[in-house]
């Protein structure tokens, strides 16, 4: 059941049922199960303090921000998560990081943000992909980094014609490295499957454990000297005078000249009316198989360590990991609830099966759900409050936030740090996307659009 919950003066009402907003229980996944644990302190905030910059978050957005603001531009910083860090999407995604960070394709996006608005969009994208790698190489950060490009699969005829037009405008147009493939290299190079029509694979990208890499990310933070506080569900978010935030947990209260609001698909929207109605969260779900022997791998045909996906409107991503296990994922049901998450399981492990019939006795060994964040403009927001400068946020990367969050946390430390937006933040990102019109229908408009992406794909 959804509840209203008092917080101060404010009543926050979450989309979804509470089942998906239990901070203190970390999901059963399998990032949970084999990450190293913390190396670093993350206690509660527990008395009343005060900072430069607080960021509402410890996610990659968040730690990214914190880890530049004190690295870069030796800023007091503090980070304050409502769960352990990396509760939210930064530990429990596929670990794709790819280029995306939009809900746009790449004619769209030219079709949106003209030719050097979308250049400008996919050159930052390369960007984020390298600055993961380099975070990871710089900061000695064990990711268990698996494949170098992904690939999308087209489930029909009428999908690989568009990955030709879309392979067209990324090489000839947007100056990204891809490669398309007919259905019997797909066949001879990436895997067998009676549901594949040719494939596009693009570059840069990398599979990864997204919880070591979020650590390991929290870590390089505190040493710079960023406090972590994790347990430190943000109550309420007040303001007085020019700058000055004042941020209430159940156990203390941070006061800061400056604030980022970096929750993403999670987002506590009315602490602040500014964001409310401007995200989509929507349930994802993934399943992660025992190690699969060499044989059982090979009789299916899977040769490949890029990740995955495909071209459904619905889509699934998979991967191999690098023990052998599969991962394998697909949006999830539309309430939040413990029952609703049983029956999307069921559902994908079917699907799961009948995509890969040689796997059909193949055990499940790990199951866990999240949110990823979709706006209604299909682009992130990356930027600070028009009437309150003083107020920055990130949030909105449509799956793809292992890179396109990293990037955004370093895009709004330098504009901290410096005082003006750099020049490598796309200037259609760094606006609020608009709201969604009557936002508390935003489930019917999710239910709607499910039913008629079924209907698009079953075409």
């Amino acid at each position: 059941m959804r509840r209203e919950r008092k917080a101060g003066l404010k009543t926050l009402r979450r989309l979804y049922d509470d089942n998906l907003y239990d901070f203190g229980t970390p999901q059963p996944s399998y990032w949970e199960a084999t990450a190293p644990p913390p190396a670093f302190e993350s206690p509660p905030l527990e008395r009343d303090d005060s900072c430069d910059v607080a960021i509402i978050g410890g996610g990659y957005t968040g730690l990214s921000a914190a880890y530049h603001l004190a690295k870069d531009h030796n800023i007091d910083v503090r980070v304050l998560e409502a769960g352990h860090i990396g509760w939210g999407a930064s530990g429990r995604n596929g670990g794709f990081c790819c280029v995306g960070g939009t809900g746009r394709h790449p004619r769209g996006m030219i079709r949106y943000f003209g030719l050097e608005g979308a250049r400008d969009w996919y050159r930052s994208q390369v960007q984020a992909v390298e600055l993961v790698r380099g975070l990871a190489r710089d900061e000695d950060i064990d990711v268990d980094a698996f494949g170098a490009a992904e690939v999308e699969i087209a489930h029909s005829g009428r999908a690989f014609t568009r990955l030709e037009s879309e392979h067209r405008a990324l090489t000839e147009v947007l100056g990204i490295d891809a490669e398309l493939l007919t259905r019997y290299e797909v066949n001879e190079r990436i895997y067998h499957s009676a549901e594949q029509h040719g494939a596009l694979i693009s570059r840069p990208a990398l599979g990864l454990h997204p919880l070591r890499f979020c650590r390991g990310l929290a870590l390089a933070a505190s040493r710079r000297g960023a406090g972590l506080h994790s347990a430190s569900e943000v109550l309420d978010w007040s303001r007085s005078g020019e700058g000055g935030h004042r941020l209430r947990t159940a156990g203390g209260t941070l006061r800061a000249s400056r604030v980022l609001f970096a929750t993403n698909g999670f987002m506590p929207e009315q602490l602040r009316p500014e964001f409310y109605g401007r995200t989509l969260p929507v349930v994802s779900a993934i399943v992660v198989t025992r190690p699969l022997s060499d044989d059982e791998r090979l009789n299916e045909g899977w040769r490949t360590e890029h990740p995955a996906v495909n071209s459904r409107h619905l889509l699934n991503y998979f991967r191999l990991l690098p023990d052998n296990r599969f991962l394998f994922g697909a949006r999830g049901h539309n309430r939040g609830t413990r029952e609703g998450e049983q029956a999307t399981y069921r559902k994908i492990v079917n699907t799961f099966r009948t995509t890969w019939p040689g796997w059909a006795d193949v055990e499940i060994e790990y199951r866990w759900h999240g949110l990823i964040c979709m706006t209604a403009s299909l682009r992130p927001g990356i930027g600070r409050l028009t009437d309150d400068p003083f107020t920055f946020f990130g949030f909105g990367y449509h799956g793809h936030g292992v890179n396109t969050a990293t990037w955004a946390g370093k895009q709004l430390a330098d504009w901290m740090g410096r005082g003006v937006a750099p020049d490598d933040l796309p200037r259609h990102t760094r606006e609020l996307p608009r709201r969604y019109p009557l936002p508390v229908l935003r489930r019917a408009y999710l239910r709607t659009g499910l039913v008629v992406a079924n209907w698009l794909d079953s075409l």
